[in-house]
């Protein structure tokens, strides 16, 4: 975890911009993300960045904790920018979650992956309900897909049951469940493998 505070000229900003950046494992860096708001000209006055998986709710992270804390401690116009829409969250609930706390903060959002649209409003809002309906949909079309994947394996005299490890076609099928909002189980148990491999797979997402 860490955070920087930068203050740069002149002292009194229209707008106070915090930036957070997350990683999911100790060999990634932030720098990209760090980057490429750059580029899109954000001159942040905070900056936090950590490393959590992007399975975690986004209270529990302390950095993005942190950040909150920090917006909410400055008067005045405020923003929280982040590269990508996980970013704030672990699924579609937590997400909107995220944005009710800082939209009652006055605090607004914007993530770089849809533009400059502040999130806290009521268009923002109404675009991730609009991308977790796609996701949901999204979600049992790779059921439905998964569903007749393994229904011609058994046609074909394929061995059944709970494999002991999973194909990396079934490991991106697995995360795309997982990255959907369904539990450990549940993914488990549509793809017919041990909870523990899913928890392991879940572990380094």
């Amino acid at each position: 975890m860490a955070w920087t505070t930068d203050t740069p000229e002149p002292r009194f900003l229209a707008m106070i911009t915090a930036v957070y950046a997350r990683v999911s494992t100790a060999d990634q860096t932030t720098e990209n993300q760090l980057r490429e708001m750059e580029a899109k000209g954000i001159v942040p006055n905070m900056t936090f960045t950590e490393t959590v998986s992007g399975s975690v709710a986004a209270m529990e992270r302390p950095a993005f904790r942190d950040t909150v804390a920090a917006l909410k401690a400055v008067s005045g116009p405020r923003r929280l920018v982040v590269t990508k829409l996980d970013r704030l969250g672990r699924n579609t609930s937590d997400i909107l979650g995220t944005l009710d706390i800082l939209g009652k903060m006055g605090c607004g959002v914007v993530v770089l992956q849809l533009g400059d649209l502040d999130l806290t409003s009521t268009a923002g809002k109404l675009m991730v309900t609009m991308l977790a309906a796609v996701a949901t949909m999204e979600r049992d079309l790779l059921i439905e897909r998964t569903h007749a994947g393994l229904a011609r394996a058994r046609s074909e005299g394929k061995k059944g049951g709970r494999p002991e490890a999973l194909s990396e076609e079934r490991k991106e099928i697995a995360r795309g469940m997982l990255a959907s909002g369904l539990s450990v189980k549940a993914v488990a148990g549509e793809l017919g493998v041990a909870r523990a491999t899913v928890a392991k797979l879940k572990a380094v997402a």
